[in-house]
């Protein structure tokens, strides 16, 4: 389907387990290294797996002052410095980004921490009245783009997707549809998921979670044959998609495009993700993007280092690309499962990749799984960044979304 207008990428940014800044972030990807670790509090508190991704470094106090910060939690907090990130990269001036062609889209789907915390107060403090007006607005799942919306005071679209761990795919692909149809003309999209103890206790008992605990750093292992399961993470990421033409006449860098979004449902399981979902995403992705599959020279793989998902994501990688043989990495298996967080991170990470001129790898991969093998999945950092990407996220429920970019 052809749409009026190209979109670009003007602007990228990330608070990440792999870094806080751009440089740092690319750096990590580039040389493979993980920011997975353990957590003492989790092993402490009786958890299958006390490991999680870990940001380093980062201060929400460095961003926002006292009053601001109360009504955002910190993930909240780490949208808003990634968008900061993008924006002062994209060349966007506050007052251009102040009117009703300028909108903010974000992934997201669970505030459990902020929920928490006021029944906390209740208990502490023993009268609604004394809980304080900020938690209301902490404990919403749209809280990143309420909180955002008033601090850059853009005018357009201000909504958060809520769809799993594709909402961050999701999100970046409604961005793309509403500046190539022209109702929007610039738009700040991306996820943010929380990193606590607290929002992945009841996710931890269904022994989803790694328990490879000797070794953290090797623990998330995607496509491997002796893969145990994911490992929780987080933080945020901001892209700046704006219409091609209007970043050109003002002189924009341009980073890439967003070329194509595909999305579909499984139709099948609530956990369990099918073998045809994501491929007909993809299919869906390719089409719109007016490009075949042999054009597509990197796939930005969701694979978690879950038995079933990464088995399901190799058997429509395989429908989708019969006869093709794109080289393929998780960033997962250095970042863990950033959930809600994913999809944008993907952007990030795949934009940083072309202007390394590298692909970052799939570290950790020992022994290939039997439904994997045939697949040109990338061990060691290869030195020729993409041209084309396919980037895969798929969440519970069976929602998927697959996004095209070009460089």
């Amino acid at each position: 389907m052809s749409l009026p207008y190209k979109v670009a990428i003007t602007g990228i940014g990330a608070i990440s387990v792999l870094g806080i800044t751009l440089d740092e972030i690319s750096n990590s990807l580039k040389q493979g290294k993980s920011g997975i670790a353990i957590d003492p509090e989790r092993t402490e508190l009786g958890f299958e797996s006390p490991l999680t991704g870990m940001i380093r470094g980062f201060s929400s106090k460095d961003w926002l002052n006292k009053k601001q910060r109360r009504s955002m939690p910190d993930y909240t907090i780490q949208a808003y410095a990634a968008s900061v990130q993008a924006l002062s990269q994209s060349g966007l001036k506050s007052e251009d980004i102040q009117n009703d062609e300028s909108g903010l889209i974000f992934g997201c789907d669970s505030s459990c921490i902020a929920a928490l915390e006021q029944v906390n107060l209740l208990t502490t403090r023993g009268a609604t009245s004394l809980i304080g007006s900020g938690t209301i607005f902490r404990s919403m799942t749209s809280n990143i783009t309420m909180n955002l919306n008033t601090l850059f005071k853009t005018k357009g679209a201000a909504w958060t997707i809520s769809s799993a761990c594709s909402s961050g795919g999701h999100a970046v692909g409604q961005a793309f549809n509403l500046i190539a149809s022209g109702q929007q003309e610039r738009i700040i999209c991306g996820g943010a998921q929380e990193i606590n103890w607290q929002s992945m206790c009841s996710f931890d008992g269904l022994s989803a979670f790694s328990t490879r605990i000797s070794n953290p750093q090797q623990a998330s292992r995607p496509f491997d044959s002796e893969r145990d399961g994911l490992i929780p993470s987080g933080g945020a990421a901001a892209i700046i998609l704006e219409r091609y033409d209007l970043a050109e006449k003002r002189g924009a860098n341009i980073l890439g495009f967003i070329t194509g979004y595909g999305f579909s449902s499984d139709g099948e399981h609530l956990a369990v993700p099918s073998d045809t979902g994501l491929a007909r995403a993809g299919a869906k992705a390719l089409k719109q993007a007016g490009l075949y599959p042999s054009d597509i020279d990197y796939i930005c793989a969701h694979a978690t280092s879950t038995i079933a998902g990464d088995a399901a994501e190799a058997q429509n990688i395989k429908s989708l690309f019969n006869g093709c043989s794109p080289r393929i990495s998780s960033t997962k298996s250095m970042t863990g499962h950033e959930l809600w967080m994913s999809g944008a991170s993907q952007v990030v990470y795949t934009t940083l990749m072309h202007q390394g001129g590298f692909i970052a790898p799939n570290i950790n991969l020992k022994s290939i799984d039997s439904n994997s093998e045939g697949l040109n999945i990338i061990t060691k950092t290869d030195n020729s960044g993409p041209r084309n990407a396919l980037l895969n996220s798929a969440g519970f429920g069976g929602t998927n979304s697959c996004l095209v970019l070009s460089f």
